[in-house]
């Protein structure tokens, strides 16, 4: 795929980026998004689960984080209120899974920086 480079501007959710990789930054970068979306490619998950898989968040931010992703489009919130206790599980909606290879291939790159140059601590 040849990247197209010239100079332009392109508005999206009424900001303004000048690369469409600005774009894909302003949904998935920062620490947290891109690593809640890896965990939700193998199906939906309760806020518990997402929050004891990713031992470093702290729940202010994965509630952040959360809030954020679904406002953007890549995650659906669904309540379950037929009986208690009350339910809430995060999936991944269809935009949000036309992301998959992409994370996925970001994930691979990571576990061999990580083999290489890195060590994996078990806890």
């Amino acid at each position: 795929m040849e990247i197209e480079h010239k100079k332009r501007l392109i508005k999206y959710n009424d900001k303004m980026f000048s690369c469409t990789t600005s774009i894909a930054m302003e949904l998935i970068g920062g620490k947290w998004k891109s690593v809640i979306l890896i965990y939700l490619t193998d199906g939906k998950k309760r806020y518990n689960e997402l929050y004891k898989l990713i031992s470093t968040i702290t729940e202010r931010t994965l509630s952040l984080q959360l809030k954020q992703l679904e406002e953007d489009g890549l995650i659906s919130r669904r309540v379950y209120t037929k009986k208690p206790p009350l339910k809430v599980e995060y999936a991944l909606t269809p935009f949000g899974e036309s992301l998959t290879p992409v994370l996925k291939s970001i994930a691979n790159w990571g576990k061999i920086v990580a083999e290489e140059k890195g060590e994996f601590i078990e806890g």
